[in-house]
Formats: structure tokens, C-alpha cells, sequence
């Protein structure tokens, strides 16, 4: 790969070339969940998701600005991160639909100790409070303080998305529900 010098200030990259580019980073696949102002379950599929601290426990979460999710997770000032499992495509997909809220019906869930709404079956669920609002160009990033965790008994595989899909830690492309 050959590399030419040139004034940083000048180059652009478009859109569609870094969501090409980061999309070569593997990442997993969560569901961030919180509690809307009507006392109803709301939540987001979130690849933007990392650890931040272990002292103190803390995690980032990077929503839309434009997202019902962040809307409550800052008005509830509490979320949780369900980690999901390479089985749970179905749940990336409901909870990924772009302006509309996701369906709730039979999905299986209960609320936690900050009412954060848990995903049953996922691989983790780490139930957090507010603790920073930080701007992001057009997502805000959530710092979260880790109250709760849950880790899952059963030896399941990742859901993992990569260069636009689904795929195996094995490097095999997942089917599409």
C-alpha cells in the first residue's frame, strides 16, 4: 500500500468510504435498552459499545442523536447492554429498524434493578446509570456506570457483525433469518 503526504486539513473522507473502511472492524452485537417516558420498553441495536473502565466499572455507548433510545436513557438516566448471541440475529434486527421503534411483542424480557428492560437468552447484561452525556458528531456517547452484571451459564457463540453482515467467530457468514 503506498501512502502520499498531504495537507490533513485538505483530505476528506467521505461517508460511505469510513462506513466501508470501520466496517472492516468486527465488532458484537448489542442491544441497548431503557425505559421510555411512558413507563414502555424501548431499545437499539449498538455495535458502538465498549468498556471504558474497570475501576470503575464503566462502559460507552455511542447512540444516534436522532435515537428514541437515547431520549430515554437520558431521561431515565439508566440503560442496560444485552450482549446478544449468534442465535439472536432476529432480536439485532427488530431492535435495528431505523426511525420506528421495535416491536416488543414476544420478546421475551424483564426489568431489571434500574428497570432497564433484560433481554432473556442473551450472553451478558450489564445494567448501568448515567454517568456522562458527551456530544459525537452525530451520536452522542453515553458513559455508563455498571451497576449490575449477568453472565450466561451456556457456552453460546457471539453475534458478530462484520464488513456489513453477520458472521461466525469462525469467519463464516452467517444465513439471514
Amino acid at each position: 500500500m503506498t501512502m502520499t503526504t498531504t495537507d490533513p486539513a485538505a483530505v476528506q473522507v467521505s461517508a460511505a468510504d469510513f462506513r466501508h473502511a470501520i466496517g472492516h472492524f468486527a465488532t458484537g452485537v448489542t442491544v441497548v435498552t431503557s425505559v421510555g417516558a411512558d413507563g414502555e420498553p424501548v431499545g437499539t441495536t449498538a455495535n458502538a459499545v465498549s468498556s471504558l473502565s474497570l475501576d470503575p466499572p464503566l462502559v460507552l455507548v455511542c447512540l444516534d442523536r436522532s435515537s428514541l433510545t437515547l431520549e430515554a436513557v437520558c431521561a431515565h438516566a439508566a440503560f442496560a447492554v444485552n450482549v446478544l448471541a449468534a442465535r439472536q440475529q432476529h432480536l439485532s434486527a427488530n431492535f435495528a429498524r431505523r426511525g420506528l421503534a421495535a416491536a416488543w411483542d414476544g420478546v421475551r424480557h424483564r426489568p431489571g434493578s434500574t428497570g432497564s428492560p433484560r433481554l432473556d437468552g442473551v450472553l451478558a447484561t450489564l445494567e448501568c446509570t448515567v454517568e456522562h452525556r458527551i456530544a459525537g458528531g452525530d451520536h452522542d456517547i453515553i458513559v455508563g456506570r455498571v451497576r449490575h452484571v449477568e453472565t450466561s451459564r451456556k457456552n453460546a457463540a457471539p453475534l458478530v457483525f462484520w464488513r456489513g453482515g453477520y458472521t461466525s467467530l469462525g469467519g463464516n457468514a452467517l444465513a439471514a433469518d
